[in-house]
């Protein structure tokens, strides 16, 4: 399933094989939440801004369209007509995060929806069903988030309850992917590292779960307020412990800085909402730095976003152009802007990918780290 291609020290090149296509790893995965992309951009669009993995969000597609409808519709291919790789998440972290009251026992969450306030219960079962009937490549294990800081005592009785409910999770999804009506039988599992800042904790459960032989394993509960350098700590403690052959995915991470650093620590799979939330208020990523087109030197600026760049946004408009969409309020500006943060991203795996592969990513990394996050 997974290749490791070569290695320049802990930076990994590979290929991650699923029944929806080959992943070029270290990849970036454009994330669609309620099966789309904020600022109108649809899985057709993904197709030109070379884009190799979609994901979706469980817990939002479980409370609309509701999972179930998604699977009598064909499941999310069919829904969204992307037929490459999709990753869903588990839900957990919206529960703990969006859900103002929640009550969590071992059998899993009961919540309230943040839409309608109704009552939700879910646990491992409920979440694998739930991504089952989203008929998802990837699935993620559903584990318990915490807050960073959390007290050490809390936090490692969370870690042996996310644990079991990993366990759960393994069984459920066996028992779904050997039944006739399943959409994907095919369907594959991650497991989540946590253990909130706690380097003991965390490499720990890296070895525990490492002994379940999972598709591949992700690294959660990080870039949610720690200082960046306590997220580097942690990747570097956690590292030599995570299988050498399966896929790595830091969840939620990051800025293309992130990214640069968290491969040079041997991570080879991301995804983040940044790229397209911060596109929708004008600030665009360049390989110059970072862009603010609301600032008023560009309203007569005739230039393209990135003049480095090709993607289709800066072959045929102008900053000034780009600039008037979003002040004037026009969703075009906001899709354009959205399609050129997303292209840059993946224009950057691709130019990391390409580095790996000439053996020149640590000069590269050296380079653009010092570039890739300044102001302009």
């Amino acid at each position: 399933m997974f290749k490791l291609i070569k290695t320049e020290n802990n930076a990994r090149r590979g290929e991650f094989v699923t029944p929806h296509g080959t992943i070029q790893t270290p990849a970036f995965m454009n994330v669609a939440t309620c099966g789309a992309i904020k600022g109108a951009v649809s899985a057709l669009d993904l197709k030109n801004i070379k884009c190799q993995v979609q994901l979706c969000n469980t817990y939002h597609l479980h409370l609309r369209p509701g999972d179930e409808n998604v699977k009598a519709l064909g499941g999310l291919h069919n829904f969204t007509r992307w037929d490459g790789p999709i990753l869903t998440d588990s839900g957990g972290f919206q529960v703990f995060s969006l859900a103002k009251l929640r009550n969590i026992k071992e059998e899993g969450v009961t919540f309230n929806s943040h839409i309608d306030g109704r009552k939700i219960f879910m646990g491992p079962e409920e979440s694998m069903t739930i991504q089952s009937n989203l008929g998802s490549t990837i699935a993620m294990a559903f584990d318990e988030c915490v807050a960073n800081p959390s007290p050490y005592d809390y936090t490692k009785q969370s870690v042996a309850r996310t644990t079991r409910w990993l366990k759960r999770c393994v069984a459920k999804l066996s028992e779904l992917n050997s039944m006739d009506s399943t959409i994907n039988r095919q369907q594959m599992l991650f497991g989540i590292n946590q253990g909130g800042t706690y380097s003991d904790l965390r490499i720990d459960h890296m070895k525990e779960i490492a002994e379940l032989d999972l598709d591949g394993y992700a690294i959660g509960g990080l870039a949610v307020g720690e200082p960046t350098e306590v997220m580097y700590e942690i990747i570097e403690q956690v590292e030599p412990y995570a299988p050498k052959d399966k896929i790595r995915y830091l969840m939620g991470v990051g800025t293309p800085v992130n990214i640069l650093e968290a491969v040079h620590r041997g991570i080879d799979l991301f995804d983040c909402v940044m790229p397209s939330r911060n596109a929708r208020h004008g600030q665009l990523f360049t390989w110059e730095g970072v862009r603010n087109l609301n600032n008023a030197k560009y309203a007569l600026d005739s230039a393209p976003i990135d003049e480095r760049c090709d993607c289709p946004v800066c072959r045929n408009f102008s900053r000034a152009y780009v600039r008037h969409l979003l002040k004037s309020g026009e969703m075009l500006g906001m899709r354009l802007a959205v399609l050129h943060n997303l292209y840059f991203y993946n224009n950057l795996m691709e130019e990391i990918r390409g580095q790996l592969d000439n053996g020149t990513f640590e000069d590269f990394y050296a380079q653009q780290r010092e570039i890739l996050g300044v102001r302009i």
